[in-house]
């Protein structure tokens, strides 16, 4: 489907949010939202990536924005709780608020300033923590970021495993793809392919080296919902949707995929709002009894108040999203 080169009214809106847990190595969490005849859409690339990767994200928001997105095929979606690499008593706590999530994606592979593997006593007490939290029933799933060496995670997903009284899956255990065939290989543990498919030249990768057995994808980085629903289909593997660390605005658009998608066998990563102190809607997209019901909200001018970026920030990003436009635009010429 061809997408607008332009999003009209144009109208921007930078926003900035506090963490309340740190996550993904970041404190805070900000972004440009952009207004179109089909709605708001958010633009919100890390910062660590070029404008030639933040095209992607561009593309999607040029899709919600003007164009909008494919009818849903369920109501709901079952969401996962997502817990950081935090001690076991926080780790316990945000398992329990997290309102009937049966699901937890746990975040384990951290590494220190000079480079060293977070303990790995650490994380099966993290984990234990969790399934403490949940009790016998619940699934949990670790996520590494692809920050283990093959070595660290063929030790310690055993152990994890026990940890957890059985893993649901391994998130990109590793950075590379032949590793992830390897681990694949060599344990009972389901493998899940995330940076993998999204940061890669080439997202097939994976299928031929028979390195995964779930993908996650994530609608900014790979261009949008109608995008990532051609990706799913053309992989052919059970897919979890996910989030990027957006607002509500940009969680609409992971909403509105696992939504359209023909099949959701796993809980999705799309209840990361409540990580944010400030979001930009009244009525955040929070799951209720583990789920998120299917819907757009809008921002407010009071919620905007409250997480309005500084202008130099707002200036910052309006520059970025104008800069990525030209190239997008220029690619397309």
């Amino acid at each position: 489907m061809t997408v607008p080169p332009t999003t009209s009214p144009a109208r921007t809106v930078a926003w900035s949010s506090p963490l309340r847990t740190r996550f993904r190595g970041l404190d805070a969490r900000d972004g440009l939202l952009v207004r179109g005849d089909a709605g708001w859409a958010e633009f919100s690339p890390f910062w660590e990536y070029d404008d030639a990767e933040s095209a992607a994200w561009l593309r999607a928001v040029r899709e919600a924005a003007d164009v909008g997105w494919p009818a849903p095929v369920r109501s709901s979606v079952p969401v996962n709780v997502t817990v950081p690499a935090t001690d076991p008593q926080r780790a316990h706590d945000i398992v329990t608020a997290s309102d009937g999530c049966r699901t937890a994606k746990v975040k384990v592979a951290q590494r220190s300033a000079d480079g060293a593997v977070e303990p790995v006593g650490r994380e099966v007490a993290r984990l234990e923590a969790v399934r403490d939290a949940l009790g016998p029933g619940g699934r949990i799933r670790v996520d590494a970021n692809g920050g283990w060496t093959l070595d660290e995670a063929l030790r310690r997903l055993p152990l994890l495993d026990r940890a957890a009284g059985g893993l649901e899956y391994v998130e990109q255990p590793c950075a590379s793809v032949a590793d992830l065939a390897a681990v694949r290989r060599s344990t009972s543990v389901l493998v899940a392919a995330d940076e993998s498919i999204r940061r890669a030249e080439d997202p097939f990768a994976v299928l031929r080296a028979e390195a995964a057995d779930v993908v996650v994808l994530k609608v900014q980085p790979l261009g949008g919902v109608r995008a990532c629903l051609e990706l799913a289909e053309q992989v052919g593997l059970p897919v979890v949707v996910s989030s990027a660390l957006e607002s509500s605005v940009g969680l609409a658009a992971g909403l509105a995929l696992a939504a359209a998608l023909p099949e959701l066998p796993f809980a999705c990563g799309l209840a990361t709002s409540q990580l944010l102190v400030h979001d930009v809607v009244d009525e955040p997209l929070l799951p209720r009894g583990g789920e998120i019901t299917v819907r757009r909200p809008e921002p407010s001018a009071a919620a905007l108040a409250r997480a309005a970026a500084d202008p130099s920030t707002h200036e910052r990003w309006v520059t970025r999203y104008q800069r990525v436009g030209a190239l997008l635009d220029g690619a397309a010429a």
